[in-house]
């Protein structure tokens, strides 16, 4: 279903629904990357969604809207499959629509089926056969026919038993002609036994007869089947009629299936392939861009494709490509094209960073287009690929040409070419032009809204670097390649005698024009290594701040302990003596000397260490707190260590503290922790490890096992429940989704043995109804 969602997909130019469409794309991005995270169990945690081998129903749900039509019990058992997965995907984008809220509203435009699946599942089994229990009159006509099946089979044993000895038999056992027991009896004594013969083997010499004893019986084992295919096609038009009232909304739930299925095959396209979601404007702007299909076929090597980038505006449209054959211009071409319509149809662009205006069309000249049937060369089929670009151009195009001007003379082809680009420039279109032609190199240089490019070449191996740099023409490198390709070497001698003056003068400027861009591109690289560096020893200098202010913190309150202790001991010291002391009134100023002296050298003490280290600590203190997604960090009036999982809108965080999850300011964080825990002091014994216990939010707190196997979600919930005891937690809430029924039977076995467990039942209506089940824990 989803691959012929698929195949409606096309380029569009609503730049509205474009951008829901994305969006949506995005947000499953997110959700995939959110489900494949290791994460505890929480409410509205994405849980990923599997639309492997769901079987296509599209033929069974058209035979509902047929009135009287039934429906095979193969196909009954499909879409019950079907139904059944989509009742799961609901109940997990519906938990998750706080946090994906498109992918929610698609998840609550699933219909409701819970009742209709709970009646008829395990009607049909997985063989495509009516199960006994789907009726109590086919129960009775099965036990019947398998009671007739034995008497049937007794009879024939006695009768081989009453005719062993008369060599009338071929062989002594029973089998089935023509649905009716029978038993093989040599062709030649056929007339001493009377029964009907219901055929013989493939040599003539056995007869498979019934004898006549047993005709009445397989005669009534003939009518106990008739009417078991009476009762079961009666049980498949009831199955029918109930689907059928349910058609409608089946057939919205399918749709609604197979375009999730779609955009989360996007959205798996974009995580293979490190694609971004594209944006429109103005501009033509690519960075990192890859062809998917080249990146495809590298990654199968162990390779990775040499990656585009290049801008292009409004006032600066045309973009000249020249350089070495086999450089990867005809390529760039190609990926412009092919990311700007993927752009356009929705789907996410393989590269680091996109944006395209909405082009109207997109018109190509890419290839040799000759054909003898046609009588057309090279050159003319060209021009006439050209011809009927130009008059379709309008401003909102796409332009792609590759070698334009060649296959003919270079002067004329390069005066041809440069009044085609020129056309294409006064239309306003976004033009891309590869080419060889001096002529069109000439034009770009000296026309300001055209952009030189050309294809990397390395002189000393003579090969292609494929890296597109902007600015400036490339030469074409046809002598260097020929030369690396193998041509006898007298052969290059005279082609590099033949030159003109003028051709050679050409060729050794791009030259060096050529080796001082890479010599600049090499100091750039050179200065963004040294920027590079030094931010890592910023970054260093700051961590080792952190550290250090977190080890002052730490005796800071270390010696406030120790103050506060000494404070303490001399007042009890103190009480102790006026309790002891006979004179009231001397024991009263001496108490209040001690008073007076243990508060002197409070203060002392607190002078000299807690304020001396609070003042160091603030001479120190030279930039604000560094906080990043997944740090660990500390918040106020909160004990536990908290992490960071991603930033919102007006300087706000979202952060998860054990199983809590928050929204705060950034000024709640009081301080950004080192990575890793402490654990217990001392050493631990040999084959004892250390785990912090869970810390639960004392409210309700649940589990998510939909989508899981029942040995997984056993596993899972068995686990859950330890670390709600360790955190003592009295109630928690098991979401198993209703589906089958499978999830809810596994979970409640383990409950009615769990040591832990006082009691469980069904969740009320408002959390979840049938699809979760309340368990109290034992004090």
């Amino acid at each position: 279903m989803g691959r012929r969602e698929l195949q409606k997909v096309e380029p569009q130019t609503g730049g509205e629904r474009l951008a829901e469409e994305l969006a949506e794309v995005a947000e499953a991005i997110e959700y995939l990357r959110s489900a494949g995270r290791p994460q505890q169990a929480a409410r509205g945690a994405a849980i990923r969604i599997d639309f492997g081998g769901l079987p296509d129903v599209e033929p069974a749900v058209q035979k509902l809207h047929i009135e009287g039509a039934g429906l095979e019990p193969k196909e009954i058992f499909d879409l019950f499959a079907l139904l059944d997965r989509a009742a799961d995907a609901k109940s997990v984008l519906t938990a998750a629509a706080g946090r994906f809220s498109r992918l929610g509203v698609r998840g609550q435009s699933i219909g409701d089926f819970r009742g209709l699946l709970q009646d008829l599942a395990g009607k049909i089994l997985p063989d495509g056969t009516v199960a006994d229990h789907a009726s109590v009159a086919l129960a009775r006509l099965r036990r019947d026919t398998e009671r007739q099946k034995k008497a049937i089979q007794e009879s024939l044993e006695r009768f081989l038993k009453a005719h062993r000895d008369e060599g009338v038999l071929q062989e002594e056992f029973v089998t089935i002609r023509n649905e009716r027991f029978v038993v093989p009896v040599i062709a030649g004594q056929r007339r001493k036994l009377d029964g009907v013969i219901h055929g013989a083997s493939s040599s003539g010499h056995t007869l498979f007869v019934e004898p006549l004893e047993t005709i009445d019986l397989n005669n009534e084992l003939v009518r106990l089947g008739e009417e078991e295919a009476r009762e079961v096609h009666r049980i498949l038009l009831e199955m029918t009629d109930r689907l059928r009232g349910h058609a409608d909304t089946i057939r919205r739930t399918l749709a609604v299936m197979a375009e999730l299925d779609l955009v989360f095959a996007k959205a798996r396209f974009a995580i293979e392939f490190d694609c971004v979601m594209p944006r429109f404007g103005e501009r033509l702007l690519l960075r990192e861009a890859r062809h998917p299909l080249l990146q495809d076929v590298l990654r199968r090597q162990q390779k990775k494709p040499v990656p585009i980038s290049l801008e292009l505006a409004k006032e600066r449209r045309i973009l000249l490509i020249s350089g070495p054959n086999t450089g990867g211009k005809t390529v760039t071409l190609k990926t412009v094209g092919l990311l700007s319509l993927m752009a356009q149809a929705a789907l996410p662009v393989p590269a680091a960073d996109a944006e395209f205006p909405v082009f109207e069309q997109v018109l190509a000249d890419i290839g040799d287009y000759q054909s003898i049937q046609e009588n057309l060369s090279t050159f003319s089929a060209h021009v006439s690929n050209i011809r009927e670009m130009a008059l379709d151009v309008t401003p909102g195009t796409l332009v792609l040409l590759d070698e334009l001007g060649a296959a003919t003379d270079p002067e004329e082809g390069g005066a041809l070419g440069v009044a085609i680009v020129e056309h294409f420039r006064a239309a306003g279109a976004f033009t891309l032009v590869s080419t060889h032609l001096m002529a069109l190199k000439i034009y770009g240089a000296s026309t300001e809204a055209v952009v030189n490019g050309s294809m990397g070449f390395d002189e000393n191996t003579f090969e292609p670097t494929f890296h597109l740099q902007l600015g400036l023409p490339g030469k074409s490198a046809g002598l260097e390649i020929a030369t690396r390709l193998g041509m006898p070497e007298d052969i290059m001698r005279r082609a590099r005698l033949s030159l003109s003056d003028r051709e050679r003068d050409v060729t050794r400027f791009l030259s060096e024009l050529d080796r001082r861009v890479r010599e600049n591109q090499a100091l750039e690289q050179s200065l963004r290594e040294k920027i590079a560096a030094q931010e890592r020893a910023a970054k260093e200098i700051a961590g080792a701040w952190e550290r250090r202010e977190t080890a002052k913190l730490q005796e800071l309150e270390r010696r406030t302990e120790e103050a506060l202790a000494r404070f303490a001991e001399q007042a009890r010291e103190t009480i102790g003596k006026i309790a002891q002391a006979g004179d009231r009134r001397k024991a009263d100023q001496d108490a209040q000397r001690r008073v007076a002296k243990a508060k002197r050298e409070l203060r002392e003490d607190f002078a000299a260490n807690v304020l001396a280290t609070e003042d160091d600590s603030r001479q120190n203190r030279i930039q604000p707190l560094r906080i990043t997604e997944g740090a660990r960090v500390r918040l106020k009036d909160v004990h536990e260590p908290a992490r960071v999982s991603r930033f919102l809108a007006n300087d706000r965080i979202e952060v998860e503290a054990g199983f809590l999850r928050l929204q705060v300011s950034r000024d709640d964080v009081i301080e950004v922790l080192p990575e890793g825990g402490a654990g217990p002091a001392g050493k631990l014994p040999p084959g004892v490890t250390y785990k912090p216990a869970p810390q639960l939010a004392p409210a309700f707190q649940e589990i998510n096992v939909i989508g899981r196997r029942a040995e997984e979600a056993r596993d899972a919930v068995d686990e859950f429940l330890d670390h709600a005891v360790m955190a003592t937690a009295s109630r928690v809430r098991i979401v198993h989704g209703h589906g089958m029924g499978v999830l809810r039977r596994t979970i409640q076995e383990l409950l009615g043995s769990h040591p832990h467990v006082a009691r469980f039942y069904p969740a009320p209506q408002q959390e979840g109804g049938a699809g979760a089940t309340i368990v109290e824990l034992r004090e």
